[in-house]
């Protein structure tokens, strides 16, 4: 994983269905709370643990608390439109730069990238395993096997479909195909129920423990890549958005302490996370 990864280089009415991860101080005096802001990011960034590592450094840095609103990247970026969101923290490419070029959020910046691998039984009944993620999805749908997508929208989602297309299979992609409309770690919880293949991301998945016996069969293509970005929702837009804390955060976690920190985060000695924010 380590040598693979170096070689890369490179609602209101939801807003109550959605996972809140918030830190705050216990016990503070309402009256001297810390300003906060809302950051609408992936459930990969909230269940893979990095928040719970990350924020409590970013509230010492600069005093303010942060409330993440976790939802598949396509929901989150529609808080961004919304302006139900100071800050969004997603990682599917083509939808940041189509709510970048609407005007709808500032500029977007690189800050971390880790992989995507497909988790399956460790029978391989569909013989999926090595470094292809085109010929492993057409094995799957070829031998019909249970296949779990998120099916939500989201950035694995998104990055999902897209290996499907490769595959020419974006149409069929086998009986065993079922789309669960959740997130990360209710999919892996499906798949380990079913003996099913899924795609994931690493960080989610090292951070699972009800793993059964599903592993990791297949990784190190390149197309498996997975950046995230991050951006200030455009106040140009939404007058009410927080601009001032919202860019200390963007600030921050592109910054060398920020990205320091998310280099720091680690799961029995693996780093889940690898920061490349360019300054």
């Amino acid at each position: 994983m380590k040598t693979f990864m170096k070689n890369w280089a490179a609602v209101p009415a939801k807003l109550a269905q959605a996972a809140i991860f918030s830190i705050a101080v216990i016990g503070t005096p309402v009256a001297s709370l810390a300003q906060s802001i809302v950051v609408a990011s992936t459930t990969s960034t909230e269940q893979s643990g990095l928040f719970g590592h990350l924020l409590p450094a970013f509230k010492a840095a600069t005093g303010i608390d942060v409330k993440v609103v976790a939802l598949g990247t396509g929901q989150a970026i529609d808080l961004g439109r919304r302006g139900d969101a100071d800050v969004l923290f997603v990682h599917d490419r083509v939808a940041e730069d189509k709510v970048v070029a609407e005007g709808f959020v500032l500029q977007r910046q690189d800050v971390m990238y880790n992989d995507f691998v497909v988790i399956g039984p460790k029978a391989d009944p569909a013989k999926i395993r090595g470094n292809d993620i085109v010929e492993a999805l057409k094995r799957v749908a070829a031998s019909n096997g249970a296949f779990i997508s998120r099916g939500d929208k989201s950035g694995t989602h998104a990055a999902e479909l897209r290996f499907w297309k490769l595959a020419a299979l974006d149409g069929a992609p086998g009986s065993g195909y079922k789309a669960c409309g959740c997130g990360m770690g209710p999919a892996l919880n499906m798949a380990s129920g079913m003996g099913g293949y899924v795609l994931a991301d690493r960080g989610t998945w090292l951070n699972f423990s009800n793993r059964g016996d599903l592993v990791v069969l297949v990784e190190g293509d390149k197309r498996l890549f997975n950046q995230y970005g991050v951006m200030l929702v455009n106040p140009a837009k939404h007058p009410q958005v927080k601009v001032a804390e919202g860019q200390k955060f963007v600030d921050w976690v592109t910054s060398a302490p920020g990205q320091a920190v998310i280099s720091s985060y680690k799961i029995g000695g693996e780093q889940l996370f690898f920061p490349n924010a360019v300054k």
